[in-house]
């Protein structure tokens, strides 16, 4: 559980990015319904489609591809979120992260997550949140995971690399050989801005330039510096590799910037994305999208097939976004008994969320599936 009396590392009320995200504030904080996962997944399944049951339903859509049951592969990747807290309040966050939210990973459950992962032959360590940084034991696993030979992915928002307590981050973790894995909606101002908050845009640019100078984007395996791009509206994420290069060129030309590769994920029906597309009247057409979009291709590459996901409170899921919805693997699952038998021989659980994944060429922590 969250020590509340734990002192943060800064104080959350100065780090909004914006006057518009000071004002949103998280789903929790506003009391709104959608804060309920539960209510989450019932507003999905109320939604009355005009394809037909069979075609609606996710499960059953993936056992007309041969899919009876969805299990997971070998566990390559093991997710850590440690905490909600962040320094921004995004549109499209699936987590509902936000300056307000307090949930933050113990130490005492980081040192579980690192015996389970003594366990298992993942290569990778992908570190989430909210803001991953802001977790006080951040470099202390981060250094324990290095020092296990493990890759490790920092999924970084970049603004929070320009926080006082933080700007030595980028040469910290170059020297480590980390992977940083940047949320950047879109190369141009107004794209990212309009989903992330006023201002964002020229605070990222910055980051990048910093990240630049420490080594990362210059193609060096070592220094891996990866854009990540969600849709800024209601649509699936358009060509991977033709994005790369239109992007690389844009921020080249326009901002002196580069960067090692891009992934695109489209946009989950969850949480404060959800909030959007009710709002704004476009939940209908989008889950429309994306089961008209549907891809049996992309199931075998499913993350939460080859990925265990651990929140911040230590129990386990599928998937980043199953931890998001509350579907954890089995009941009372908590990383503290964690077992590999039990892991490995589980059922992966579904719903009409999962639609998200495998529309167009499909979605996942690794961008692109197809």
């Amino acid at each position: 559980m969250l020590e509340e009396s734990r002192p943060l590392p800064f104080e959350t009320q100065n780090l909004a990015s914006s006057k518009a995200s000071r004002a949103a504030g998280s789903l929790l904080q506003r009391r709104s319904p959608l804060a309920s996962p539960e209510y989450q997944m019932n507003v999905l399944e109320a939604i009355a489609l005009p394809q037909s049951p069979d075609q609606t339903d996710f499960a059953a859509r993936i056992a007309q591809q041969g899919w009876t049951e969805l299990r997971p592969a070998q566990l390559e990747i093991f997710q850590i979120n440690v905490g909600k807290l962040c320094n921004m309040t995004c549109r499209h966050c699936h987590v509902d992260a936000a300056p307000d939210r307090r949930e933050i990973m113990t130490l005492e459950t980081i040192e579980a997550c690192l015996h389970a992962l003594d366990q298992t032959e993942a290569h990778t360590v992908d570190l989430t949140g909210g803001a991953p940084e802001l977790n006080p034991h951040f470099r202390y696993l981060v250094d324990q995971c290095v020092a296990r030979g493990k890759q490790v992915i920092d999924r970084c928002n970049l603004t929070v690399l320009l926080l006082p307590t933080l700007q030595d981050l980028p040469e910290w973790l170059a020297e480590r050989g980390v992977e940083i894995v940047c949320s950047l909606p879109h190369y141009r101002r107004l794209n990212t801005d309009s989903q992330r908050g006023e201002g964002t845009f020229e605070k990222s640019i910055e980051a990048l330039r910093r990240l630049n100078a420490a080594g990362y984007g210059q193609g060096n395996p070592q220094r891996r510096l990866t854009l990540m791009s969600n849709p800024v509206g209601a649509f699936l994420a358009s060509s991977q590799a033709k994005m790369e290069q239109e992007w690389k060129t844009g921020l080249m030309k326009h901002q002196g910037v580069s960067f090692d590769r891009l992934i695109t994920l489209n946009n989950m029906p969850i949480s404060r994305y959800l909030e959007w597309l009710e709002q704004s009247g476009n939940l209908q057409a989008y889950m429309e999208l994306l089961v008209n979009s549907f891809n049996p291709g992309t199931i075998a590459g499913l993350m939460c097939r080859n990925t265990l996901s651990v929140s911040w409170d230590g129990q386990l899921y599928d998937c980043d976004f199953n931890q998001m919805l509350d579907l954890e693997i089995h009941a009372h699952s908590h990383i503290q008994d964690f077992k590999l038998e039990k892991v490995n021989d589980r059922l992966i659980r579904t719903g009409r969320h999962c639609f998200g994944c495998t529309a167009g060429a499909g979605s996942s922590c690794g961008g692109a599936i197809e």
